[in-house]
């Protein structure tokens, strides 16, 4: 965890968000404008045909460039307003690893990319989205300043 406490209390939000209990993942920001989520595929996230449902990538993808945009922000949570997938391969049961990265933008809107890669490092899907600051403060979020999960 990072000395930062704007980035330990974004790691606290995102460890507690209810959604995580479903996609066990964990989030790591570095350092301000990157992130670093690693999780793992598992059979029971499959769609008909034996790979990752796009709902996976698209999570992973987004988290990550959203915290890496909300790194940038630290008063108020940010939402995402638009976001694009570019999916390269199938994904089955392994180890991912999602790094987003800001590329713009801190006091409206802001520009976030993110890769996702396998366990070799070869990436199996990309993307980049726009958040915007919301009227939601951060402080007043559970978590994000009293270190309660």
């Amino acid at each position: 965890m990072s000395g930062d406490p704007h980035l330990q209390g974004l790691e606290r939000l995102y460890a507690q968000a209810p959604v995580n209990g479903v996609f066990a993942s964990r989030l790591v920001l570095p350092a301000r404008g990157r992130a670093e989520i690693r999780f793992e595929v598992k059979p029971d996230m499959f769609h008909a045909a034996g790979a990752a449902h796009g709902t996976i990538y698209f999570k992973m993808l987004d988290d990550a460039a959203f915290y890496a945009a909300n790194s940038m922000v630290e008063d108020n949570f940010v939402l995402t307003t638009q976001f694009n997938l570019f999916l390269t391969r199938p994904v089955k049961s392994e180890r991912l690893l999602a790094i987003g990265q800001w590329v713009s933008g801190a006091r409206r809107v802001l520009i976030a990319e993110s890769r996702l890669l396998d366990e070799a490092g070869e990436e199996v899907a990309r993307g980049q989205g726009t958040f915007m600051r919301s009227r939601i403060r951060l402080a007043d979020l559970p978590g994000y300043s009293d270190g309660s999960a």
